[in-house]
């Protein structure tokens, strides 16, 4: 008998895990939404943006930096406090809809 549920049991056990993966994936649009509300007063984080700071990296420029990849990114974003930017509140999976945004604007 059970070898009988055992190609069943193997198919829905993978595609669990083919549908947790896509829950746990970065929401680049909610990364858009969380830049618009958070940072574009000081960055821009949008091609055509007419306000930003000249003192601070664009998106694009932060999105193409060879420094900072996504976990350097994600570190740098969970504790800003060694820079000039203000305490973000952001849960985990924010900044990962965040950084994944900000990948999204490389140039």
């Amino acid at each position: 008998m059970m070898n009988t549920y055992a190609p069943c049991l193997t198919v829905a056990l993978a595609l669990t895990g083919l549908l947790a993966g896509q829950s746990a994936a970065a929401d680049w649009a909610n990364g858009e939404r969380i830049a618009e509300r958070w940072c574009a007063g000081c960055h821009v984080v949008a091609p055509g943006q007419s306000r930003g700071s000249d003192m601070v990296p664009t998106f694009a420029e932060i999105g193409s930096s060879k420094r900072l990849d996504e976990t350097g990114l994600t570190a740098f974003l969970s504790d800003p406090t060694h820079s000039r930017m203000p305490p973000l509140s952001l849960a985990r999976s924010e900044i990962s809809d965040l950084v994944a945004y900000i990948r999204r604007q490389a140039r």
